[in-house]
């Protein structure tokens, strides 16, 4: 997987910006106007939503040796290197994780939090006097590395969270925050011809807030039908926070889920198969601290992972081994910390929810995902659970209508509507898992919305 793949889509850029600062630099290369006249100051947000070649561009205008060899991470620290070198000022951003030393790097989301040549030094110091947590997104001029520094190091804090760096002393910590039933729902219905995510707001309400599994034998769509559910999430409430995260999951998935879920306020994140299970680890703490830290400045943060079965693996092979161990060769510690990862979600009194919607594989053969599941089992207040008799038949959404549901779903539903769903479930319950499904998207098939098929539904 090339760097280029680790970046996140980036969004249309305006052609002319790069142009822009392409020629400023030829003219002062030429001596028609003075080094630091009015140049365009690139910022670093700026240089990681460049493309390859546009780096690539800006390298060799700035007469960096060696830039054909560069990876992309290099090449974005070269050429800060020669900006600030000519203007002596650059902006610099990131998601703060601190270290066991105490010192701590703004990391990427570009990088996928991986840590990278051009990542920006935070001092012990700045930690303690901004009150600095992990999680958070750090804004300030930064400066150079030094002789014989790696890093570029942060200069001055001008920003937390995009908040005045006061403003945020007065925050309440997310541990302190009061949890409660999700009240406020989350509608995933968008056009007609989407009936995936109109079944889900039939079958599994979802609300702000919701801690839901995706139980799925292999080949069942679960990804595919993740990909939906955050689509629709981007486009019927632009004000949420959308994080995917994949975890031990194969590259061409990476790049299909970059180019399917993109908005302004999205991060795809992931860790892939190749990679050790101690960088699954690092990436998943990284977006539930990030998370955490939007939540509790009020924001509706969604994560989707894809998959805690996997993240669990990765911390029975990492954890302090407890000596007692489980059916399937699991440590009985390992699944501590993934169902703390779960267990983040909730809505807050206080304003701001955090909702989790992982997937939990079944049916793989493996004893080991079978005890995972059992342990997560239980632990959402949603379920959608996928059938494979459903694929077979080539039903979509492969949704188990009787196995899935949304606990205290009639708080997420107004009266009339919930009658009807009820009324529904009663009308299918005579059939096999298989025929409701398939008789369901038929009748969807022929409405415009969910409105229309529930008028149609007789008391």
């Amino acid at each position: 997987m090339t760097d280029q793949d680790r970046g996140r889509s980036r969004p249309n850029r305006n052609i002319n910006e790069v142009l822009s600062i392409a020629e400023e630099i030829l003219r002062e290369r030429s001596g028609i106007v003075k080094p630091l006249t009015l140049r365009p100051v690139l910022d670093f947000a700026t240089l990681q939503s460049m493309s390859q070649e546009e780096l690539e561009g800006l390298a060799k205008l700035e007469g960096i040796l060696g830039w054909e060899s560069l990876t992309r991470p290099e090449l974005i620290y070269q050429v800060l290197r020669a900006r600030m070198q000519s203007s002596g000022i650059m902006m610099g951003e990131g998601t703060l994780e601190i270290l066991a030393d105490g010192f701590g790097f703004l990391r990427s989301a570009a990088h996928h939090y991986v840590a990278c040549p051009d990542d920006i030094y935070v001092s012990p110091s700045q930690i303690r006097r901004f009150g600095l947590t992990n999680g958070m997104t750090i804004s300030g001029k930064i400066r150079p590395p030094k002789e014989n520094e790696r890093y570029f190091a942060l200069l001055r804090v001008e920003a937390i969270n995009h908040r005045n760096p006061n403003e945020v002393r007065s925050r309440k910590s997310f541990d302190l925050l009061t949890p409660l039933h999700p009240k406020q729902r989350i509608i995933l219905e968008t056009q007609a011809s989407e009936i995936a995510t109109r079944v889900v707001d039939l079958v599994t309400p979802l609300g702000f807030g919701q801690r839901g599994l995706i139980v799925s034998p292999p080949r069942a769509g679960k990804t595919i039908l993740m990909q939906k559910m955050a689509r629709s999430v981007l486009a019927n409430y632009p004000n949420a926070y959308v994080m995917m995260l994949l975890i031990d999951e194969r590259p061409e998935e990476v790049t299909d889920m970059q180019r399917e879920v993109r908005g302004p306020k999205c991060e795809v994140i992931s860790s892939t198969f190749d990679e050790s299970a101690s960088r699954h680890i690092q990436v998943s703490q990284m977006v539930l601290e990030k998370a955490k830290r939007l939540v509790e400045d009020g924001v509706d943060v969604v994560v989707f992972l894809d998959s805690i079965t996997r993240l669990a693996r990765a911390w029975n092979g990492e954890c302090i081994q407890s000596g007692k161990t489980l059916t399937g060769g699991l440590d009985a510690n390992a699944m501590q910390k993934p169902k703390a990862f779960f267990g983040a979600a909730r809505k807050v009194e206080e304003g701001g929810s955090l909702t989790i919607i992982a997937t939990a594989l079944v049916g793989t053969g493996s004893r080991m995902d079978e005890v995972i599941f059992e342990e997560f089992k239980g632990t959402g207040n949603m379920e959608i659970v996928l059938d494979r008799a459903l694929v077979d038949r080539r039903i979509w959404p492969a949704i188990d209508i009787y196995q899935s549901g949304t606990r205290r779903e009639e708080s997420l539903l107004d009266p009339v509507e919930h009658q009807k769903i009820v009324i529904m479930r009663k009308a299918l319950a005579g059939l096999s898992s298989s025929d409701a499904m398939e008789q369901l998207v038929n009748r969807l098939q022929k409405t415009r919305n969910n409105a229309e098929f529930l008028l149609g539904i007789k008391a």
